[in-house]
């Protein structure tokens, strides 16, 4: 059986409903964690739910379950996983069903708590242009947690494939580098590492702040003329790395060896 958790019950996956009223499917309120496991071993768990929490609190949601429930029913969803097989565990807390209307008075009803696992994708080396289509709003507390609108990175994400490469890289209001469609950016400008700063309208990442410790990396503003400056870059999330081989046809031919993701990638 492919096994869903939902709402505290183990069903099978092409039986689990959502009913269509709920406020994640009609207006994405609600938000989620996608958590690496590698054979039965999730990573990172504690400070997913910490995340999950500080998210719940900014939109006034109320998590239905304990972490420990949580936990054991991921342990259970990973049981009999093969060893050293990468996955995906995708958990989404939703406002849950409520009447029409942005805030009716219904609105705090019975949150819908879904637990799910996929096969996690390979990563590799990408081609990148800087997004043209739509901005990322750092002024939005949404900018910074895991809300289910993803509606701006999508249209990146299009641009990006209709322009003939992988990804693209967000720009915010002010047109600093925000981040990937999915993913923390760092960037290599004259020999020493940057990312973004949350104040410019990014996700705190849990690998991001692995990574700025493990390369002494700077919390810096960057502008478009800064990224041209840079040699090297990666993107970086729960789930995995990709080298950034080029921006707008221009090659990142710097050498990424130094970077230490086995270090990073670790329970």
């Amino acid at each position: 059986m492919s096994a869903v958790w939902l709402n505290g019950d183990f069903v099978d996956q092409s039986e689990a409903r959502v009913l269509v009223a709920d406020r994640g499917f009609t207006l994405a309120d609600g938000i989620f964690e996608t958590i690496k496991a590698v054979g039965s071993t999730p990573f990172w768990l504690s400070e997913h739910f910490e995340r999950l929490k500080a998210g719940a609190v900014e939109i006034g949601l109320t998590i239905p379950f304990s972490e420990t429930r949580i936990s054991d029913a991921i342990d259970r969803l990973l049981a009999g996983a093969t060893e050293d097989t990468p996955s995906a565990i995708r958990l989404t807390v939703t406002r849950g069903s409520a009447a029409r209307g942005l805030w009716p008075k219904d609105a705090a009803s019975q949150p819908t708590c879904v637990l799910t696992v996929a096969p996690s994708p390979a990563t590799h080396p990408q081609d990148f242009v800087v997004c043209r289509s739509t901005r990322r709003n750092e002024h939005s507390p949404l900018s910074r947690i895991k809300s289910l609108g993803y509606g701006d990175n999508i249209l990146a994400r299009r641009e990006a494939i209709n322009r003939g490469v992988d990804d693209a890289i967000m720009l915010n209001t002010q047109r600093h580098v925000a981040c990937a469609t999915v993913g923390n950016v760092f960037f290599r400008i004259e020999g020493a590492w940057v990312t973004p700063p949350k104040a410019d309208g990014i996700l705190p990442g849990l690998a991001r702040k692995r990574f700025i410790v493990e390369l002494g990396a700077a919390e810096s503003p960057l502008s478009s003329d800064m990224l041209r400056k840079s040699d090297a870059g990666f993107v970086c999330n729960s789930l995995g790395f990709s080298q950034i081989k080029s921006i707008d046809a221009r090659d990142l031919p710097g050498d990424l060896t130094e970077i230490p993701i086995e270090a990073v990638y670790s329970p």
